[in-house]
Order: structure tokens, then C-alpha cells, then sequence
């Protein structure tokens, strides 16, 4: 079953694609919607959720009733059937969601989760509902961009891999008539064409001119209700707010009221900083670094105080807060680790409490090695489309951000010693920088939040 959604029409207004669905009565107890747990994808963390998290908690869900996983290696191995350091198998992954469900179950006092997975973290629920026990568990499923078929299907690309449709692990998942399992409600949401591992050619796995085997439903699932979003990239099949409000409404049954996150005034933030292990992000808390967050002139990124306004080294949990914010200010975040750079991120206000607001460094690139000062524009939750975004930085578009799909999420670009302010712009979110001299070791990311 397929539910359309127009992009550029539904930004105005309520998304008729979405809010025509029928109302759904399965919660996991009768008059309850399950507790929440979101499972991010490949490389990621439970920090790419702050706004569906946040979007829920507007529309009444309570804080206590929403969870997000942290896999300890983020990244899938190369081959599922050998083993890499700082990498994790398919197994591995369900291990430690099956253990995060039970833990969740325990203190919330509930029977069943929904689940609610981006990308590579719907491969684990769909291995974890089929193979693990998990439809006892689950009451809904919703898998956002995951490659359900694969982003390939090939004996020569991809071998061994876990995104390959021909090799072991889709093959068995993908086994049968349908994808269905009995007990859960299941959704799948995609974009249109615009899913840059939903191709038919091989362009975004280093095989230009091949194709793939996949065409662009790879993510929906066989009888399952499918939603498409059109316009929307990979990420934005999860972190869109018309991705949001498709989750919402599957998991409790009615339309969202809002769209809107409600702002608190004094928000209580804090996560942990992670680190990184033979080149690779992993989730490992790390201990004795130095956080320092310094309140900023959202109009030019300098600091209001020579003094931070919080400091704290971690202990061995990572954990660099609490800290009370104001949702009103701009603020930049300087992470201090053993052997990486000083990583200063300038970030918008932050709306509401959150402890999903993990910190990693930024590791310079091969072409940052001349660069006076590096400044890099993030988008975590979401790639740059031409013609489709605006962006900039210092008023221009960065290097390697080509026409078409979007693919890319960071764009940098190097400017010279003078410290200066450099703006940041992605649609009607403005970030303002400064620059710090790479010589000294030093980083600068403008992260946005939408």
C-alpha cells in the first residue's frame, strides 16, 4: 500500500498524502501509544533524533516515553561474515537493540515499543523482528530510507555486504512472498528519486555508469504501507518534519496537531562526547575531555563573555553536562580530546531539553593540510540539494556539492589566518562563525539543525 506526499506543496500547509490515512487503533495497550525508540543508521548516533524527539514531546508525548539507541560501533562491516575492528556485524546490532528494548520494556512497564529506525538501523529491526524475538516486543515498525532490497543486488559490488540484495543477509530477510511479520505493524517511508542509495546506477557506491539491480522503491517493503515523500533525500526519509509527522500518526493512530516545536525557555541540555578509533566514529564514551560552551552574537559568532558559561571535563560515562541553555541564544561548543583537533561548533538556539546533544570532533581532511583556518557547514539530519536548498558559506556554495541527488551533508572550504566572521546558511537557518587557525590545531563546524 503507498501513500504519495508532494514536498514542495505540502511545506505550506498539512500534508494530505499523510494526514489521509486511516485511523489506527493497535496501540501496544488498549488507550496508550508504546514508548518510542528511535535506532539510528550507519555511522550515526541517537544525537540525529533531537527534532523528532522534540516533535513528539510537542504533540504530547512525555519525555519519559522516548528513547534513542547509541550502537557502540556505528559502522556496518565490509563483509557481514568478517569481522573488522571498530565495525559491527548484523548480529552484533540486534544484540544490543534486543538488550536496549528489554532495558526499556523494564522501566517504562510496558509490553511492546514501536520502533522507529533510519537507513542502516531498519536492516537491525527487521533482523531483530524476524530473527531475534522481537515481535513479541513490537507493536509498529517504521523504517525510514533503509535498503530493504539493497542498495545493490550483485555478485561483484558489495560482497559479503550487508546492503547487498544478493548476499546473505537480504537474501534471508528478503525470503518469502511478502516482508511482513505477524503481530507488528510495519510502514516503510522513501523518498521519490531523490534517495541517493535507492539508484540505478552506481554513481554513490564508487561505481559510476553500473548498475545497481535496485531501482528507486529499493526501500519500500512487500505489503507492507509505504509513504513517499517526494523531493526528500536518504537522511530527510527519517528527519523531515513530514517524515515526522507520517511516524506519528502510524504509531498513535491520529494526525499530529502540530508540526511546530514548542519552545521551553531555560532548556536542560546534555549527552556525551565520543571519539574515534582507526579512523572511524564510534559511540564509546570518552573520559577527560574538556567541553567549554561559550554564549555568541547569533549576527557575528563572537562571544559575549571571555568566560565560558559552562565547563566540565568528562568522566568515564562521557557525559559534559547538565547545562541550562537559553533557547534564545546562539551558542558555540568547544570540544578539547587527546590527540584531535580543538573542535569548535557554533550551533542554532536550542529549543527544548535534550540529552541527545552528543559531541564528536571533527578530523581534518587531506585537502585541509595547507589551509590557514578550516570552516566546515554541516547538516547532519540531511544533504544539500541544488536548486532544490539554499545554502551558502561566506556566500558560496562549497566545492563538491554537485547538481542532482543530493549526497553530500558537509561542505568546507579554507580561509586565511585573519580571524573573521564566516556565516553559514541553509534555507531560513543562519549560523554565524568564526574562524580559528588550523596551525594551533583548531576546527570550526557550523552544524545545522534542520
Amino acid at each position: 500500500m503507498r501513500r504519495r506526499t508532494l514536498l514542495a506543496a505540502a511545506a505550506a500547509f498539512w500534508p494530505a498524502g499523510v494526514v489521509a490515512q486511516p485511523q489506527r487503533r493497535q496501540a501496544s495497550e488498549p488507550g496508550l501509544p508504546p514508548p518510542v525508540v528511535f535506532v539510528h543508521g550507519n555511522g550515526d548516533s541517537s544525537a540525529l533524533w533531537i527534532n523528532n524527539i522534540w516533535r513528539f514531546e510537542a504533540n504530547g508525548y512525555k519525555r519519559s516515553q522516548l528513547f534513542a539507541i547509541d550502537f557502540t560501533n556505528p559502522v556496518a562491516l565490509s563483509d557481514d561474515s568478517k569481522m573488522q575492528p571498530f565495525r559491527s556485524s548484523t548480529a552484533e546490532a540486534m544484540t544490543e537493540l534486543a538488550a536496549f528494548v528489554a532495558q526499556v520494556k523494564k522501566e517504562t512497564r510496558r509490553r511492546k515499543v514501536a520502533l522507529i529506525a533510519s537507513s542502516r538501523g531498519g536492516n537491525t529491526v527487521r533482523n531483530y523482528l524476524k530473527n531475534g524475538g522481537g515481535a513479541d516486543s513490537v507493536s509498529h515498525a517504521v523504517l525510514c530510507g533503509t535498503p530493504n532490497k539493497g542498495i545493490v543486488i550483485s555478485d561483484t559490488m558489495l560482497v559479503g555486504s550487508e546492503f547487498n540484495g544478493a548476499a546473505p543477509f537480504l537474501k534471508a530477510l528478503n525470503s518469502g512472498t511478502d516482508d511482513l511479520i505477524p503481530g507488528v505493524e510495519l510502514m516503510a517511508i522513501r523518498s521519490d528519486k531523490n534517495d541517493k542509495y535507492s539508484q540505478p546506477d552506481g554513481r554513490f557506491i564508487g561505481q559510476a555508469g553500473k548498475p545497481t539491480g535496485v531501482g528507486f522503491d529499493a526501500s519500500e517493503l512487500r505489503g507492507a504501507r509505504n509513504v513517499i515523500l517526494d523531493g526528500v533525500d536518504h537522511r530527510e526519509t527519517a528527519f523531515h518534519k513530514l517524515a515526522f509527522a507520517a511516524q506519528y500518526q502510524f504509531v498513535t493512530g491520529k494526525a499530529p496537531g502540530t508540526l511546530f516545536i514548542a519552545q521551553e525557555p531555560k532548556p536542560t541540555l546534555n549527552g556525551r562526547v565520543t571519539g574515534m578509533a582507526d579512523g572511524l566514529y564510534t559511540n564509546l564514551p570518552v573520559a577527560d575531555a574538556a567541553v567549554e560552551i561559550f554564549e555568541v552574537d547569533a549576527r557575528t559568532g563572537e562571544r559575549r563573555t571571555t568566560q565560558p558559561v559552562h565547563r566540565k571535563t568528562t568522566g568515564a560515562d562521557g557525559q559534559w553536562g547538565p547545562f541550562i541553555a537559553s533557547s534564545d541564544a546562539s551558542y558555540e561548543f568547544v570540544l578539547h580530546m587527546a590527540s584531535q583537533p580543538t573542535t569548535h561548533t557554533y550551533r542554532s538556539p536550542f529549543l527544548r531539553s535534550s540529552d541527545v546533544v552528543h559531541l564528536r570532533p571533527e578530523p581534518f581532511a587531506k585537502a585541509d593540510e595547507h589551509a590557514a583556518s578550516v570552516v566546515i557547514m554541516s547538516r547532519p539530519r540531511g544533504y544539500f540539494g541544488v536548486g532544490r536548498d539554499k545554502f551558502s558559506l561566506d556566500g558560496k556554495a562549497p566545492p563538491g556539492i554537485s547538481d542532482g541527488v543530493p549526497a553530500v551533508s558537509t561542505g568546507r572550504m579554507a580561509f586565511d589566518a585573519n580571524p573573521r566572521t564566516v556565516v553559514a546558511v541553509f534555507n531560513n537557518e543562519t549560523i554565524a562563525a568564526r574562524t580559528w587557525p588550523a596551525r594551533d590545531n583548531h576546527i570550526v563546524v557550523a552544524e545545522f539543525l534542520n
